[in-house]
């Protein structure tokens, strides 16, 4: 697979993969075995970034990529986020981005992904409580210190992405993106990476699965499946925006491709800074998301294929009300 740059200096395969739906963020997880044979896959194939938290699970996923990437440890680059206050025992407390809790939570994350530095660390939620300077400043004192190489912001407005890169280089921003969520494109976030030269990694590049077109109105979700909870992936809201599956599945027949692989190929020519993150949970559909690699888009095709999905309107928020109050900080 070809590789990207995100900020100055961070080279990662063009996809790569997200590892939160692993830890039962869809319901019951795939199981230890099932999940390490995907993450393996996902190494022999090419992939070379690798996103987790201590939030999901909380704490197992951590662990599970920490098991399954050893012995590629040089090869990977390992993505993890810090930002919300969770208890040993995995009870929440909400956000807690204090400089000595930052400190604390990376050298548990480094016990538990099994390695000696984060190669990208993530804020991901920002913390109203605590200046975005003090915890760029007290990434920037990781990031001497060895245990850190690269700083990013996830769900941040471009406002406090700007105030953090003044105080340490920001090299990713991460947020969801996706034809059917195009926030990034309105709200100057993107528009900041592009002047600051920080890399934008999309997560749920494939609408939490809707996008690929195996998710309708008649599909069960299971209690345990965060898109059960979500507004967009409610009965009437899915019954509108299956318009938007139709335009991919028009799109894929023109071009021998699947409807996932237009989606990811979509955000793939939109920049070059641009490294989506899809997750799976099934090895022949990692090998599907990464063919999406190998779609190639004209400039007219994407103008095409974005103009068409703008003229449909979107129904249903994109997260539940509690979990969107925590973005755009």
């Amino acid at each position: 697979m070809n590789e990207r740059q995100l900020g100055q200096d961070l080279q990662v395969s063009a996809l790569g993969y997200g590892a939160m739906g692993l830890s039962g963020t869809y319901g019951d997880g795939p199981g230890r075995k099932d999940a390490l044979r995907v993450l393996q896959a996902a190494v022999e194939q090419g992939v070379t970034l690798f996103d987790t938290a201590e939030a999901y699970g909380p704490f197992d996923n951590e662990r599970l990529l920490g098991e399954a990437l050893a012995a590629d440890r040089d090869r990977v680059v390992i993505a993890t986020k810090f930002g919300f206050g969770i208890h040993p025992d995995g009870t929440r407390y909400g956000l807690d981005s204090r400089p000595d809790h930052i400190r604390e939570v990376v050298d548990a994350m480094l016990a538990r992904l099994n390695t000696d530095h984060i190669d990208l660390l993530y804020q991901h939620r920002v913390d109203p409580n605590v200046p975005i300077e003090d915890v760029a400043g007290t990434v920037g004192e990781l990031i001497q210190a060895g245990k850190v190489r690269h700083f990013g912001l996830s769900e941040a407005s471009a406002k406090t992405v700007r105030r953090a890169h003044a105080v340490q280089p920001v090299t990713a921003v991460q947020s969801e993106y996706s034809l059917w969520t195009r926030d990034v494109e309105h709200n100057g976030v993107l528009d900041a990476c592009e002047e600051l030269g920080i890399g934008f990694v999309p997560f749920s590049p494939l609408g939490a699965g809707f996008l690929t077109g195996r998710i309708d109105p008649a599909t069960p979700l299971a209690a345990g499946d965060f898109r059960s909870r979500s507004p967009r992936f409610q009965q009437d809201a899915m019954q509108a925006n299956m318009a938007l599956v139709e335009l991919l599945r028009r799109v894929a027949g023109e071009k021998d491709a699947t409807p996932a692989q237009i989606a990811l190929a979509w955000l793939l020519a939109r920049k070059p800074w641009i490294v989506p993150i899809p997750g799976t949970r099934k090895v022949e559909r990692l090998a599907e998301n990464i063919g999406a690699a190998a779609v190639a888009l004209s400039p007219a095709d994407v103008q095409e294929i974005g103009d068409a999905a703008a003229k449909i309107d979107v129904q249903g928020a994109r997260l539940p009300e509690a979990v969107l109050r925590m973005t755009g900080g």
